[in-house]
């Protein structure tokens, strides 16, 4: 887990990326019916607007009410690092799953101009894109995205300040 805030954007920008890209495949793929690369080549052309808003998201909002939800109320400082990884990922899915649902949403009134469909497409993404989101983010990217991360930057190398 990041030790201070420029380990945590450097871990923000890594685990985004792959949950926003990946996300993003799934949606398209399901919007169209197929996993193919008119699919994956629509997916690329709108995740980098999908990733900008779930970074500010991520960063601005939705981490500080995770980890405070799950630091309050479901692990403690001297809980093991698994039990806090786990916590503080499930705490983090379920909003970004909501707010981002509600994002491709919005994508898909602007794209039709259909907005009277608007409540209905988000409620019905939630719980489509939460079955991939959390065992995806449990299973796959976490465990990846932090051994990436420690590779590239291990314990102690990413310093709070700048040295002068």
């Amino acid at each position: 887990m990041p030790k201070n805030k420029r380990e945590s954007l450097i871990y923000t920008i890594m685990m985004c990326f792959t949950m926003v890209l990946w996300m993003s495949m799934y949606n398209v793929a399901l919007h169209m019916g197929a996993l193919n690369m008119e699919s994956i080549k629509e997916g690329w052309i709108g995740f980098p607007i999908a990733y900008v808003f779930a970074m500010c998201l991520d960063w601005f909002l939705v981490s500080k009410l995770a980890k405070g939800f799950a630091f309050r109320f479901l692990v403690k400082p001297d809980s093991s690092d698994l039990r806090k990884v786990i916590s503080v990922s499930c705490c983090m899915v379920i909003p970004m799953v909501i707010l981002m649902s509600l994002y491709g949403g919005l994508e898909a009134c602007v794209k039709s101009g259909n907005w009277e469909s608007l409540l209905f497409i988000w409620l019905t993404n939630i719980p489509k894109n939460f079955i991939m989101a959390l065992p995806f983010q449990l299973i796959i990217a976490g465990p990846l995205v932090r051994t990436l991360f420690r590779q590239a930057f291990p314990e102690g190398t990413i310093l709070m300040e700048a040295q002068v």
